[in-house]
């Protein structure tokens, strides 16, 4: 064999064998990843001199029913505070759950023991009652109140359900109408705060009466409604409270002062409070095109829906007619009044 060629064969083979070499040692000295835990990051400690007082998360107005969105836990220097405050470990947050506000407390200010009106106490409903409003109660059934889905503290809508005869003998009108809105639940069956199971879950009960917030007149529209028809409620939603009140000022229904602080006082009142009527409506011809639209009037019997009230004409009424004569000619008759001509 070529001397060359040998040389160039141990030549490439040395070659590989310092390459091999060379990327063992690279492989066994890299030292393998170790996992290392990460201390979680703890919560920041508390200010020095300072414990933790039961504060309104918000303005709460006389009559709030507490919830977990309406107070918390914050600390607070301990010189300021007073034997009346609720402190955290000494309060349980859920056992305050469904208690009423009976003075106005501003916004990030201590909740005061003496502020606290506890279900079953003595005034708890009229200090839940806003000022100038009236607790009223409404007989509800299952189907009429969400299936048990309203709870105290919770805001719904009046819907008054009638059927209206007419003066004729066609079927009558059945109607349904929103007469009064954004009512503040109260109690249902003469409890004012929810049920939790062990777990923290809402327990869902039936229940036969509804007690709302409304004001004197809306309370009397009520009283009426009961004897009109039957009543259903309407849950509303947490949004609509604003919603309604960019509607009614756009619309002009309310004017808003240029004092910020009226303002604000005006709108936190106007978007709380029970609102009368709507313009919406349902007959029974919008479910059906077998039921009526309007009230049935006189001679449309059996009539189904109509466009416009039926207005019954008056029957004409015979003239007077004095003493008559029966005259036969062949087998013709006729009456002919005395002194009359035939």
């Amino acid at each position: 064999m070529d001397p060359r060629r040998l040389l160039l064969i141990a030549g490439a083979l040395i070659v590989a064998a310092v390459t091999a070499l060379l990327a063992r040692s690279l492989v066994l000295g890299t030292a393998a990843p170790i996992a290392v835990a990460v201390p979680a990051v703890a919560p920041p400690a508390a200010p020095a001199n300072t414990i933790d007082v039961l504060v309104a998360r918000r303005a709460l107005p006389i009559g709030t029913i507490l919830d977990s969105s309406t107070v918390e836990f914050r600390p607070w220097p301990k010189e300021l505070v007073a034997g009346a405050y609720l402190l955290r470990g000494q309060s349980d947050l859920a056992r305050l759950q469904g208690t009423v506000v009976r003075f106005a407390i501003p916004a990030g200010q201590p909740v005061p023991q003496g502020a606290l009106v506890k279900p079953g106490d003595r005034g708890f409903l009229a200090a839940a009652l806003g000022p100038g409003m009236r607790a009223v109660t409404v007989p509800v059934s299952a189907q009429s109140a969400v299936a048990g889905f309203v709870f105290p503290g919770d805001r719904v809508d009046l819907i008054l359900t009638q059927t209206v005869a007419g003066g004729g003998d066609g079927p009558p009108l059945r109607a349904s109408e929103t007469v009064l809105r954004n009512l503040r639940v109260l109690a249902t069956d003469q409890r004012t705060d929810k049920q939790t199971d062990g777990r923290g879950n809402t327990i869902v009960n039936g229940y036969s009466t509804v007690t709302l917030e409304a004001t004197p007149r809306i309370a009397e529209k009520i009283a009426v409604a009961q004897t009109v028809g039957a009543l259903s409620l309407s849950l509303r939603s947490i949004a609509d409270a604003a919603d309604g009140l960019e509607e009614a000022i756009a619309s002009g229904a309310i004017d808003v002062s240029d004092d910020p602080r009226q303002e604000k006082a005006m709108l936190a009142h106007r978007a709380g409070g029970p609102q009368e009527g709507g313009e919406t409506f349902v007959t029974g011809a919008d479910v059906s095109r077998f039921q009526r639209s309007t009230v049935p009037g006189r001679g449309d019997a059996g009539a189904a829906t109509m466009s416009a009230p039926a207005v019954s004409a008056p029957m004409p009424r015979a003239a007077p007619m004095g003493a008559i004569v029966r005259v036969v000619r062949g087998n013709d008759a006729s009456l002919v009044p005395v002194g009359g001509k035939n």
